[in-house]
């Protein structure tokens, strides 16, 4: 089935770029850590250690968006979306992807390339510390990952159509799992054992 090999890549890529910046949280509890020790210990705190921690967390925290989309992982407040028939979700999901999703992430790569260009045009710095780093690098990752949203976007809104057409939510890759879900798993094996003596 190509429609499911290309949903799969999509994914694919989605997950190699959450994961890739996810190792950004290591650089970020360095620098903080860092900075608590230097400013409580020594009484000599940096002045690169808060432009540093918000633009990895910025980053860190945009890159994930997709993964996270991919997995299924965003919040759902509304119980009965959990309780429909798969092609009403899919129903539901398709019209909020084309009506929401789509145009607020084509908004973010517009205007979101418009603040990083006239960012990279002044090169522009940070006025939050001495340092003063560039930020331009971190203002390019908004419309970087608005694109990446929507290839994501993409592959979701492919889910739907084909929810629609068989009837049931087409496989996503497997990822980590809630201790929960490996709960009730294993006590239902624990069941289907013990009913089978």
């Amino acid at each position: 089935m190509p429609a499911q090999s290309l949903l799969l890549t999509i994914d694919r890529i989605s997950t190699f770029i959450g994961k890739a910046f996810a190792w950004l949280i290591v650089g970020l509890t360095v620098a903080i850590c860092y900075e608590v020790f230097a400013r409580y210990f020594f009484r000599a705190p940096t002045t690169w250690a808060f432009d540093v921690s918000y633009m990895l967390y910025g980053t860190l925290f945009m890159c994930a968006g997709a993964y996270t989309m991919s997995r299924g992982g965003h919040v759902r407040a509304d119980f009965l979306y959990r309780l429909a028939p798969d092609r009403v979700q899919a129903v539901l999901d398709l019209g909020l992807y084309l009506l929401f999703f789509f145009p607020a992430m084509a908004a973010l790569v517009w205007f979101g390339w418009d603040f990083f260009a006239q960012s990279f045009h002044q090169n522009e710095r940070s006025s939050f510390s001495p340092v003063g780093p560039y930020i331009w690098p971190f203002k390019f990752v908004i419309p970087a990952v608005g694109l990446l949203m929507i290839l994501q976007g993409i592959a979701e809104a492919m889910r739907c159509v084909m929810t629609l057409r068989n009837g049931r939510w087409p496989p996503r890759l497997g990822d980590v799992q809630e201790m929960e879900e490996v709960a009730l798993q294993q006590a239902g094996k624990i069941h289907a054992a013990e009913a089978a003596r």
